[in-house]
C-alpha cells in the first residue's frame, strides 16, 4: 500500500486525507492519507522517509523547509521557491508547487483582474504572486513587517510593511495568513482593512472551510467573495496526478475530489 500524508502546523483541520482518501476509494486505488502534526519544519526530510511515504503535501508553515529539503525541484516552484507537494521518485525526493495553478483556477469567477493585494509573505504568497504575474495581474505584497519581503523585491514586486502602506483601490485583495484559522484575528489592524474593502472589488482568503473573521468584514462590505475551497480542490487535484506519475486521468480525479466536498 502507497501511504501519503499531508504536513503542516497546525494540521488537525486539514481536509486532505478526506479528499485524497476518496480517490482512491473511487479509483480503486491501493493507498491512504493520513496526517502529520509537524512543529519543526527542518524535520519534515527525515520524516518523511521515516513514516516510508510516497508522497505527501506541505501547508502552513513548512512550504519553503520543504523547498529547503527536496532533492530535485520541478516546475514553478523552482522560481517560487517553496513545495506543496512532494513525491518520492526513485528514492529521491521531487518537489511542486500546485497552489498556483490551483489558485488561478479559483479565481476565473471573479471576472477581469488587473491588480491584486497579496496579505502575508510566507511560501503560499510566493506562490500567488508568481501565478497573478505570469496570468498578466500586478501583484502587490504587504506583511506586518519587512523581515520576509526580500523575496518579491527581488521578483521585482511592489512591496509594503504596515506603516508604511498606503490603502488604494485593488481588483482583489487576498489572505494568505493564518489569522483566523484558529483564532478570532484578522490579517492586518482594522481601520487599514476598512479603507482597503472600501476601493477593492472582491476578496479571497486561501483558509477553507470556515468563515474567517477576514471574510466576515468582507461579506459586510457586500463585496464578491470566496474561501480557500476552490483553490483546495485544484491543488489537490494537481497533486494526485503528480502522486501517481499521471497514471490516472485528471478528470476522474477531479470527480471523485469534488464529491469529497459533499461528505
Amino acid at each position: 500500500m502507497n501511504v501519503f500524508s499531508i504536513f503542516g502546523d497546525p494540521v488537525s483541520h486539514s481536509r486532505s486525507p478526506l479528499m485524497h482518501n476518496c480517490v482512491f476509494k473511487t479509483l480503486n486505488i491501493d493507498a491512504c492519507y493520513t496526517r502529520t502534526h509537524l512543529t519543526e519544519g527542518a524535520q519534515l526530510r527525515n520524516t518523511f522517509f521515516a513514516k516510508a511515504l510516497s508522497g505527501a503535501n506541505v501547508t502552513v508553515p513548512h512550504k519553503e523547509a520543504a523547498y529547503a529539503q527536496c532533492d530535485e525541484v520541478r516546475g514553478i516552484a523552482k522560481t517560487i521557491q517553496a513545495v506543496n507537494t512532494l513525491v518520492l521518485e526513485e528514492g529521491k525526493l521531487i518537489g511542486y508547487n500546485t497552489d498556483a495553478d490551483g489558485f488561478m483556477s479559483a479565481i476565473g469567477s471573479f471576472g477581469d483582474i488587473h491588480t491584486a493585494l497579496i496579505i502575508g509573505a510566507g511560501g503560499t504568497a510566493r506562490a500567488l504572486s508568481i501565478a497573478l504575474s505570469h496570468g498578466g495581474i500586478t501583484p502587490t505584497i504587504l506583511n506586518r513587517s519587512r523581515g520576509r519581503l526580500e523575496y518579491f523585491e527581488c521578483e521585482g514586486f511592489e512591496c509594503f510593511d504596515w506603516e508604511e502602506f498606503i490603502a488604494r483601490p485593488y481588483d482583489l485583495i487576498i489572505n494568505t495568513t493564518s489569522a483566523g484559522l484558529s483564532d478570532n484575528e484578522l490579517p492586518l489592524p482594522r481601520p487599514i482593512l476598512m479603507e482597503l474593502l472600501s476601493q477593492t472589488k472582491g476578496a479571497i482568503d486561501v483558509i477553507y472551510g470556515k468563515e474567517t473573521p477576514f471574510l466576515r468584514e468582507v461579506k459586510v462590505s457586500a463585496l464578491p467573495y470566496k474561501d480557500g475551497s476552490d483553490m483546495l480542490l485544484e491543488q489537490g487535484v494537481l497533486a494526485n496526478h503528480l502522486f501517481f506519475h499521471g497514471a490516472y486521468p485528471i478528470d476522474q480525479i477531479r470527480s471523485a475530489m469534488k464529491h469529497s466536498f459533499t461528505l
